[in-house]
């Protein structure tokens, strides 16, 4: 009994370090959570001493809030610093083609890659203190100096640009103008919003917390049904 509940232990330790929660926290509720927080890891592993969400941890997760019939609709919680592109625009795209109803709430900072997560959404909230980071993407490594690399990177932009504008109420203008602003950000070109600037760029749709988050969600259940 005692290696049971020792081996029972183990694995809710597991889970939590995976996931950020246990497994066995059965939520009895109608509205899938998934959370999405520090660094989002792609195709290349974080270093060890930083907090990451793995991409395909997330993928089984919304495919199991689309396919539960118990499932009404997802709240996707953001607190990241960004991370890999591809697998940050896959998961935004895989949100947004959702046919359950999507909410998401921006707590701490939704940066980088987590812009167009947190646009992904059917609706979407930031808190007062909240902050978005807008900026071109940027690469480590080694960079071939040729104009197929420049194109490269000029085309992933390209997606990233028109996923935003597609999501949210932005304009093309201003997210740009945000995007290559000089005096934002030292030594660098960039833009960080904080909670209500979001909001009145249009980036994102309202400033708000859990509890506005779990009400719209609701709400658009409910509308849905009705129609």
């Amino acid at each position: 009994m005692n290696k049971e509940r020792e081996k029972t232990k183990a694995n809710s330790n597991k889970d939590i370090k995976e996931f950020g929660t246990p497994n066995d926290l059965k939520l009895k509720t109608n509205i899938q959570f998934i959370s999405i927080i520090g660094e989002i890891e792609g195709h290349s592993m974080s270093s060890e001493d930083r907090k990451s969400t793995k991409y395909e941890h997330i993928i089984p997760l919304l495919i199991a809030g689309e396919l539960d019939p118990n499932i009404e609709g997802v709240l996707i919680i953001l607190n990241t610093v960004g991370g890999d592109i591809e697998a940050g625009l896959a998961l935004a795209e895989m949100i947004n083609s959702l046919s359950k109803p999507t909410v998401s709430l921006v707590l701490g900072g939704g940066h980088s890659i987590g812009v167009p997560l947190a646009t992904s959404a059917d609706y979407s909230f930031i808190v007062p203190t909240a902050t978005m980071t807008i900026h071109p993407i940027r690469t480590t490594g080694l960079v071939i100096g040729v104009s197929q690399t420049y194109k490269y990177f000029q085309k992933i932009q390209d997606r990233i640009i028109e996923f935003v504008l597609r999501t949210s109420d932005i304009n093309k203008k201003d997210f740009l103008d945000l995007m290559y602003d000089t005096d934002e950000l030292a030594n660098d070109i960039g833009t960080i919003l904080v909670g209500k600037d979001a909001v009145d760029f249009g980036l994102i749709n309202q400033v708000g917390g859990m509890s506005n988050s779990i009400k719209k969600l609701n709400e658009i259940i409910r509308t849905n049904k009705i129609e």
